[in-house]
């Protein structure tokens, strides 16, 4: 099965930004996330569709 989300760290890496920045933007609304329980996750596909709007613009 392949993954439907990313760690908050992991979604760092992918933007190229620090951990303290991904968390920051999550706790903001600027990366989109869930929570499960206490856990904080980037869903992969809103991710890219976050990215091809800024492309757009």
């Amino acid at each position: 099965m392949d993954r439907k989300t990313l760690s908050v760290t992991e979604a760092a890496e992918v933007l190229g930004i620090g951990r303290s920045a991904a968390y920051e933007a999550a706790r903001v609304g600027e990366i989109p996330t869930v929570r499960i329980g206490k856990r904080v996750l980037v869903p992969i596909a809103a991710l890219e569709r976050m990215l091809a709007g800024s492309e757009a613009t």
